[in-house]
């Protein structure tokens, strides 16, 4: 059975906000863990290539395969990630929240947490071979949101992208990591072919395709960590906490959600 390590980073950047910082990555420490992955014989490939040898094509993945990720769409990708990138001859993939754009204009929506990617950046990384993939359009708790809405989220993220990028996109990542099979089954009419969760665990062929796990590379971070868990050594308990926390909330958002549903139909919304 293949264990594929997925990657999950956010923001590259010496100089974090109080809201980013404890998911923010040294552009020092990035560089360091690629090199690692380019020393240990690891095959970085984007999401959509690895779903589509995981579930879709039946070509097999190269040997080691390793995924980079980064969600939201921050400044610092263009500024910092990308030219390490291309500097070690790595391909990522990028999930963007297509209300952030810091030019979003009239489609602004949400509330970014640092300086966003402009349209331009995103086509430029597109152009050099990054695949995008859609974030939703507003980053909201996806499960929470009733079917009109979350349609909404989905649909308008992915016509974006598309429409501005002028090309496909059929890849996501849930916000915060949440989705039920409620979301899966909207994501999937979305024409999204694959999406992935955070799970903090390696992907193998048995998890949904629309649900895959990532690994979290945080600030905290130590190259210890990382080798531990690019390698498949424990990472149950390297994750332990997060693991724990991600279980406890989704039985906390499906009450949430439950209980909404029941108020709207009693007070007949």
């Amino acid at each position: 059975m293949t264990r594929v390590p997925i990657l999950m980073y956010h923001s590259i950047t010496d100089t974090p906000t109080a809201e980013t910082r404890p998911l923010a990555v040294r552009p020092g420490d990035f560089a360091d863990q690629l090199g690692y992955l380019k020393d240990r014989g690891f095959t970085p490939i984007t999401f959509g290539d690895l779903a589509a040898a995981l579930h879709g094509n039946g070509r097999k993945p190269p040997a080691r395969p390793v995924v980079i990720t980064f969600d939201d769409g921050y400044a610092d990708f263009h500024r910092e990630a990308l030219p390490i990138l291309t500097r070690f001859g790595v391909p990522a993939t990028v999930f963007l929240t297509s209300g952030w754009l810091r030019d979003a204009g009239p489609d602004a929506a949400g509330r970014p947490l640092d300086t966003m990617l402009s349209w331009g950046q995103a086509r430029e990384a597109a152009d050099s071979g990054i695949e995008i993939g859609g974030h939703s359009h507003s980053h909201p708790q996806l499960d929470q949101l009733p079917g009109p809405a979350l349609r909404q989220e989905l649909r308008r993220n992915k016509a974006l992208l598309e429409d501005r990028l002028g090309r496909p996109v059929t890849t996501m990542a849930y916000p915060f990591g949440y989705s039920s099979a409620r979301v899966r089954v909207e994501t999937r009419a979305a024409g999204y072919l694959a999406a992935c969760a955070v799970g903090n665990a390696m992907t193998t062929e048995r998890h949904d395709v629309l649900a895959l796990p990532r690994l979290t590379v945080s600030r905290g971070t130590g190259m210890g960590r990382f080798r531990n868990a690019v390698e498949g050594n424990a990472v149950p308990l390297i994750y332990l906490r997060e693991r724990l926390l991600t279980k406890g909330y989704a039985v906390v958002r499906r009450t949430r959600y439950a209980v909404r549903q029941v108020r709207q139909v009693a007070h007949g919304e």
